[in-house]
């Protein structure tokens, strides 16, 4: 399997090198639900749920959340997070390019799983998440701009891998997803890069 593997983000679970984590919920999915993009009792499913700051927003909220992570460590984590305010999120731990629910779902947040991903499992991931919403539901992405120069070499260098927004175009067709006008909101990520905000209904 190209990028990394399980063992390389258990490591980092267990000694804590987590970077890419605020310590609390992202802002946009914060915004997300004071607009009403999702909400309460709705079905979610968080892939990539990492720390479970997310997970755990969603849950305090009232959806009925899923967080799938293939790191123990990142469950683990997920889990304490959920303890302290008694909150009730389903965690599994799967490889998301082959777990499937039980029955469509009304949303997916979709953001540090994709960039985490090597761009080879790309294709696979975007059809998994077809596949997991019901028609009319939506992805709430949040892709990361992670551009480097070596690209300019041809290198494909990750985690995080750069979501060019071509690029998401093509992984997410306008035959399959509806897609909202540009500009799109662009979000500080502690990594110093950003993130554009795209929230996709799926057709």
């Amino acid at each position: 399997m190209a990028g990394p593997t399980i063992d390389f983000w258990q490591v980092r679970f267990e000694s804590g090198q987590t970077p890419w984590e605020r310590e609390a919920a992202s802002p946009q999915l914060l915004a997300w639900l004071a607009q009403g993009a999702i909400q309460p009792g709705e079905r979610v499913i968080v892939p990539g749920c990492g720390g479970g700051w997310e997970v755990a927003a969603l849950a305090a909220h009232g959806a009925r959340v899923s967080g799938i992570d293939y790191a123990p460590g990142a469950l683990a984590r997920t889990l304490a997070r959920l303890a302290p305010g008694g909150l009730q999120a389903a965690l599994e731990q799967a490889d998301v390019l082959h777990w499937q629910p039980a029955t469509p779902v009304d949303a997916i947040y979709e953001q540090t799983c994709l960039c985490a991903l090597h761009p080879d499992h790309w294709t696979r991931y975007a059809a998994q998440l077809h596949g997991w919403l019901r028609p009319g539901a939506r992805l709430l992405a949040l892709f990361m701009q992670m551009r480097r120069d070596s690209a300019g070499q041809g290198m494909v260098e990750g985690p995080p891998y750069h979501c060019d927004i071509n690029a998401m175009r093509v992984l997410f067709p306008a035959q399959q997803w509806e897609w909202p006008k540009p500009p799109f909101s662009a979000v500080a990520h502690p990594s110093g890069a950003f993130e554009l905000a795209v929230v996709l209904v799926r057709r």
